[in-house]
This record gives C-alpha cells, sequence and structure tokens, in this order.
C-alpha cells in the first residue's frame, strides 16, 4: 500500500460521531502528554476555519512552528485532505503550493502534520495540526492518538 492509499485509509477511518470544544480539549491533551513523553519539540493546534479550540506549545518548540501550523492546517482546511496526502499528491503530480495553482506558501505549506477532523454525516469541521517533527511524524503523532480515542487502532 502507497503512503498515499494509507493516508486515505486512515483518512476514511478516523471519522468522528460529533465535534466540539470538550473533544478539542480531550484530543489536544491526549496530544500533549504524548509528546511530553516523547520530549518532542511540537507545537499543537486544533482549529476549524475561523477559530482555535486549542493551542500548545511545548517545550523546544519555536515560533516558526506556530507557522508551519498555521500553513498546514490550512491547506487541510481548504482540501479537505491530511496536508501529509496533499504533499504527496502535489509532488506526484510535479507541482508544489504556489501561485500556479492559486495558493500562496507564506499562507499554505502541504508538509506532513494536519489531519482533517472529519465528522459523520457533515464532512471536515476542524484541522488538528502538529508541527516540529518531520513531516511524517508530525502526521504520525496525531494518527497515533486518534486511533486510541476513537477505537481504530
Amino acid at each position: 500500500m502507497s503512503l498515499i492509499e494509507t493516508i486515505e485509509r486512515q483518512e476514511s477511518l478516523l471519522v468522528f460521531k460529533s465535534f466540539d470544544e470538550n473533544v478539542a480539549l480531550d484530543i489536544g491533551q491526549r496530544l500533549v502528554d504524548l509528546a511530553l513523553s516523547q520530549k518532542a519539540p511540537v507545537v499543537i493546534d486544533i482549529r476549524t476555519s475561523d477559530r482555535t479550540l486549542f493551542h500548545a506549545a511545548l517545550p523546544g518548540a519555536s515560533p516558526d512552528n506556530d507557522h508551519w501550523a498555521r500553513r498546514k492546517s490550512n491547506v487541510t482546511l481548504r482540501m479537505h485532505k491530511a496536508s501529509l496526502r496533499v504533499g504527496e499528491l502535489n509532488r506526484a503530480r510535479g507541482r508544489s503550493v504556489s501561485a500556479d495553482i492559486g495558493l500562496d506558501p507564506m499562507d499554505y505549506a502541504d508538509h506532513g502534520g494536519s489531519f482533517p477532523v472529519r465528522v459523520e454525516g457533515t464532512g471536515v469541521v476542524a484541522a488538528i495540526t502538529v508541527s516540529g517533527l518531520k513531516s511524517e511524524e508530525d502526521h504520525a503523532m496525531i494518527v497515533t492518538v486518534l486511533e486510541a480515542y476513537l477505537g481504530t487502532g
């Protein structure tokens, strides 16, 4: 199974029955706990298209990680796909985030670490983002927590 197929499968399985501020707080805290246990210098951000629901900057993370988190979550919220999948699809097509495809690289980043919050019967309502590790590690941290939370792992 290719990386793109793996991510598509994760997106189809990791679907919420409902999602609100309390769920965002729970998921955010679980991500903080996991990151602290790994001493991961990351920023964790959960947001809708117009509102931040959870944000934490852990020891070792830099202000630049906040900007990366915003740019990656913008990709997820616009494309309704994990930012890692968008990046892999772009690379397979020989393109990147640029004005050529209508995306300003100052506002969008197709690197791994943002995952769509998909609600059954509704669609994508938010993005969960981790920034500070390698693309696939940021992505994997989110998937690990969501699999445990949703009972699909």
